[in-house]
Protein backbone atom coordinates (compact mmCIF):
# COMPACT_ATOMS: atom_id res chain seq x y z
CA UNK A 1 0.00 0.00 0.00
CA UNK A 2 0.86 4.02 -0.54
CA UNK A 3 2.59 4.90 2.85
CA UNK A 4 1.82 8.30 4.12
CA UNK A 5 3.90 11.11 3.19
CA UNK A 6 6.88 11.15 5.71
CA UNK A 7 9.58 14.37 5.61
CA UNK A 8 12.36 13.27 3.31
CA UNK A 9 13.48 16.56 0.47
CA UNK A 10 14.96 13.66 -1.49
CA UNK A 11 11.75 12.08 -2.19
CA UNK A 12 9.95 15.20 -2.14
CA UNK A 13 12.43 16.77 -5.28
CA UNK A 14 12.32 13.57 -7.00
CA UNK A 15 8.32 13.08 -7.36
CA UNK A 16 7.86 17.33 -8.05
CA UNK A 17 10.83 16.51 -10.56
CA UNK A 18 8.78 13.51 -12.04
CA UNK A 19 5.31 15.28 -11.98
CA UNK A 20 6.89 17.99 -14.42
CA UNK A 21 6.85 15.26 -16.98
CA UNK A 22 3.60 14.69 -17.22
CA UNK A 23 1.17 16.46 -19.73
CA UNK A 24 -2.06 16.70 -20.26
CA UNK A 25 -3.96 13.50 -22.54
CA UNK A 26 -1.63 11.03 -21.15
CA UNK A 27 -2.23 7.86 -19.73
CA UNK A 28 -0.13 7.72 -16.14
CA UNK A 29 0.73 4.84 -14.02
CA UNK A 30 1.07 5.17 -10.37
CA UNK A 31 3.77 3.25 -8.38
CA UNK A 32 3.11 2.50 -4.92
CA UNK A 33 5.59 3.72 -2.07
CA UNK A 34 6.68 6.50 0.59
CA UNK A 35 8.19 8.10 -2.92
CA UNK A 36 5.14 7.82 -4.37
CA UNK A 37 3.40 9.22 -1.65
CA UNK A 38 5.20 12.98 -2.36
CA UNK A 39 4.41 12.47 -5.82
CA UNK A 40 0.38 12.07 -5.77
CA UNK A 41 -0.15 16.02 -3.90
CA UNK A 42 2.22 16.99 -6.74
CA UNK A 43 0.63 15.46 -9.94
CA UNK A 44 -2.41 16.98 -8.55
CA UNK A 45 -1.22 20.57 -8.27
CA UNK A 46 -1.02 20.65 -11.57
CA UNK A 47 -4.61 19.83 -12.55
CA UNK A 48 -4.13 18.03 -15.65
CA UNK A 49 -6.55 16.02 -17.61
CA UNK A 50 -5.06 12.81 -17.10
CA UNK A 51 -6.27 9.17 -16.47
CA UNK A 52 -4.15 7.04 -14.04
CA UNK A 53 -3.36 3.34 -13.30
CA UNK A 54 -3.27 2.90 -9.78
CA UNK A 55 -0.49 -0.30 -8.89
CA UNK A 56 -2.26 -0.93 -5.49
CA UNK A 57 -5.60 -0.42 -4.17
CA UNK A 58 -3.63 2.01 -1.49
CA UNK A 59 -2.08 4.29 -4.39
CA UNK A 60 -5.55 4.49 -5.81
CA UNK A 61 -7.47 5.38 -2.51
CA UNK A 62 -4.85 8.02 -1.94
CA UNK A 63 -4.94 9.26 -5.27
CA UNK A 64 -8.75 9.58 -6.13
CA UNK A 65 -9.42 12.06 -2.74
CA UNK A 66 -6.78 14.81 -4.73
CA UNK A 67 -8.82 15.08 -7.88
CA UNK A 68 -6.78 12.31 -9.49
CA UNK A 69 -8.96 10.06 -12.40
CA UNK A 70 -8.27 6.30 -11.78
CA UNK A 71 -9.34 3.73 -14.37
CA UNK A 72 -9.18 -0.05 -14.21
CA UNK A 73 -6.05 -1.46 -16.05
CA UNK A 74 -8.15 -3.51 -17.97
CA UNK A 75 -9.89 -0.40 -19.41
CA UNK A 76 -6.63 0.90 -20.39
CA UNK A 77 -4.79 0.38 -23.92
CA UNK A 78 -1.58 2.46 -23.87
CA UNK A 79 0.22 3.80 -20.87
CA UNK A 80 2.21 6.77 -21.79
CA UNK A 81 4.65 6.90 -18.42
CA UNK A 82 4.96 5.65 -15.53
CA UNK A 83 6.05 6.58 -12.03
CA UNK A 84 7.40 4.47 -9.45
CA UNK A 85 9.80 4.34 -6.63
CA UNK A 86 12.81 1.71 -5.63
CA UNK A 87 14.34 0.52 -2.49
CA UNK A 88 17.80 -0.21 -4.48
CA UNK A 89 19.05 1.60 -7.80
CA UNK A 90 22.66 0.07 -9.30
CA UNK A 91 24.66 2.26 -11.81
CA UNK A 92 23.02 -0.42 -14.77
CA UNK A 93 19.75 0.77 -13.12
CA UNK A 94 18.83 -2.95 -12.32
CA UNK A 95 16.25 -1.81 -9.57
CA UNK A 96 15.30 -3.72 -6.35
CA UNK A 97 11.05 -2.62 -5.75
CA UNK A 98 8.66 -5.10 -3.80
CA UNK A 99 9.12 -2.92 -0.05
CA UNK A 100 5.68 -2.59 -0.51
CA UNK A 101 4.59 -5.84 -1.61
CA UNK A 102 2.94 -5.02 -4.93
CA UNK A 103 6.09 -5.39 -7.34
CA UNK A 104 4.06 -8.04 -9.52
CA UNK A 105 1.48 -5.62 -10.28
CA UNK A 106 4.11 -2.81 -10.47
CA UNK A 107 5.95 -4.89 -13.07
CA UNK A 108 3.36 -5.33 -14.99
CA UNK A 109 2.30 -1.94 -15.07
CA UNK A 110 6.12 -1.01 -16.02
CA UNK A 111 6.41 -3.55 -18.66
CA UNK A 112 3.08 -1.86 -20.08
CA UNK A 113 4.22 1.46 -20.69
CA UNK A 114 6.24 3.55 -23.04
CA UNK A 115 8.26 5.09 -20.67
CA UNK A 116 9.19 3.92 -17.11
CA UNK A 117 10.68 6.73 -14.61
CA UNK A 118 11.71 5.97 -11.86
CA UNK A 119 12.44 8.53 -8.55
CA UNK A 120 13.90 7.83 -5.82
CA UNK A 121 15.96 9.56 -2.60
CA UNK A 122 19.91 9.56 -3.23
CA UNK A 123 20.29 6.60 -0.27
CA UNK A 124 18.33 4.16 -2.76
CA UNK A 125 21.32 4.30 -4.93
CA UNK A 126 23.82 1.37 -4.61
CA UNK A 127 26.94 0.26 -6.08
CA UNK A 128 25.37 -3.35 -6.47
CA UNK A 129 22.63 -4.99 -5.94
CA UNK A 130 22.12 -7.06 -2.68
CA UNK A 131 19.48 -9.14 -0.70
CA UNK A 132 17.13 -8.75 0.27
CA UNK A 133 14.86 -9.26 -2.75
CA UNK A 134 10.91 -8.95 -2.16
CA UNK A 135 8.93 -12.22 -3.41
CA UNK A 136 5.13 -12.86 -3.87
CA UNK A 137 4.61 -15.99 -3.50
CA UNK A 138 1.67 -19.18 -3.78
CA UNK A 139 0.53 -20.19 -0.71
CA UNK A 140 -0.09 -23.42 -2.39
CA UNK A 141 3.50 -25.78 -1.74
CA UNK A 142 4.84 -23.47 0.00
CA UNK A 143 7.00 -25.54 1.60
CA UNK A 144 8.11 -27.04 -1.70
CA UNK A 145 8.51 -23.76 -2.89
CA UNK A 146 10.63 -22.07 -0.28
CA UNK A 147 12.96 -25.57 -0.31
CA UNK A 148 13.56 -25.21 -3.93
CA UNK A 149 14.56 -21.33 -3.20
CA UNK A 150 17.16 -21.67 -0.23
CA UNK A 151 17.13 -18.49 2.61
CA UNK A 152 13.70 -16.94 2.11
CA UNK A 153 11.97 -15.59 5.01
CA UNK A 154 8.00 -14.57 5.04
CA UNK A 155 7.20 -11.23 6.19
CA UNK A 156 4.76 -11.25 8.84
CA UNK A 157 2.50 -8.49 6.67
CA UNK A 158 -0.64 -8.92 4.81
CA UNK A 159 -1.42 -10.33 1.69
CA UNK A 160 -0.05 -8.70 -1.95
CA UNK A 161 -3.35 -6.64 -3.69
CA UNK A 162 -3.80 -10.32 -5.42
CA UNK A 163 -3.79 -12.46 -2.15
CA UNK A 164 0.10 -13.77 -2.86
CA UNK A 165 2.28 -14.74 0.55
CA UNK A 166 5.01 -11.32 0.82
CA UNK A 167 8.43 -12.87 1.57
CA UNK A 168 11.78 -12.07 1.29
CA UNK A 169 14.97 -13.85 -0.67
CA UNK A 170 18.60 -13.58 1.29
CA UNK A 171 20.65 -15.74 -1.16
CA UNK A 172 23.73 -13.97 -2.87
CA UNK A 173 23.13 -11.73 -5.64
CA UNK A 174 26.66 -12.15 -7.67
CA UNK A 175 24.91 -11.28 -11.01
CA UNK A 176 21.65 -9.49 -10.96
CA UNK A 177 20.62 -11.03 -14.23
CA UNK A 178 21.11 -14.27 -13.42
CA UNK A 179 19.77 -14.07 -10.17
CA UNK A 180 16.16 -12.71 -11.75
CA UNK A 181 16.30 -16.02 -14.21
CA UNK A 182 16.63 -18.39 -11.11
CA UNK A 183 13.61 -16.36 -9.14
CA UNK A 184 11.27 -16.27 -12.14
CA UNK A 185 11.91 -20.11 -13.00
CA UNK A 186 10.68 -21.70 -9.66
CA UNK A 187 7.41 -22.45 -9.87
CA UNK A 188 5.58 -20.87 -6.87
CA UNK A 189 7.10 -17.47 -7.53
CA UNK A 190 4.60 -15.31 -8.34
CA UNK A 191 6.87 -12.05 -8.76
CA UNK A 192 10.18 -11.20 -7.62
CA UNK A 193 11.26 -7.53 -7.05
CA UNK A 194 14.49 -7.58 -9.32
CA UNK A 195 13.56 -5.32 -12.56
CA UNK A 196 15.85 -5.16 -15.32
CA UNK A 197 17.44 -2.17 -16.91
CA UNK A 198 15.75 -2.33 -19.98
CA UNK A 199 12.64 -1.57 -19.07
CA UNK A 200 14.02 1.91 -17.18
CA UNK A 201 13.67 4.68 -19.30
CA UNK A 202 14.76 7.69 -16.41
CA UNK A 203 16.03 7.05 -12.57
CA UNK A 204 15.17 10.69 -10.79
CA UNK A 205 17.49 10.99 -7.99
CA UNK A 206 16.26 13.07 -5.37
CA UNK A 207 18.35 14.72 -2.11
CA UNK A 208 18.28 18.15 -0.47
CA UNK A 209 20.72 19.75 -3.10
CA UNK A 210 18.08 19.06 -5.79
CA UNK A 211 17.66 16.30 -8.62
CA UNK A 212 19.91 14.47 -10.46
CA UNK A 213 18.76 12.02 -14.04
CA UNK A 214 20.22 9.46 -15.38
CA UNK A 215 18.58 7.99 -18.44
CA UNK A 216 18.43 4.29 -18.50
CA UNK A 217 19.06 2.28 -21.05
CA UNK A 218 15.52 2.27 -22.41
CA UNK A 219 15.79 5.83 -23.14
CA UNK A 220 19.50 5.49 -24.66
CA UNK A 221 17.66 2.94 -27.02
CA UNK A 222 14.98 5.41 -28.15
CA UNK A 223 12.17 4.02 -25.79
Amino acid sequence: MTASIDADPGKESAARAAALLVESGMTVGLGTGSTVAHLLPALAERQLDIVCVATSPGTANAARPLGLRVEDFDKISRIDLTIDGADQVDPKSWLVKGGGGAHTREKIVAAATDRFVVIVSSEKVVDRIAAPIPLELLEFGLAATIAHLGDVRLRDVPRSPDNGLIADYYGAIDDPAAAAALLAGVPGVVGHGLFSPDMVSDVIIGSADGVEHRAGPHMRAGG
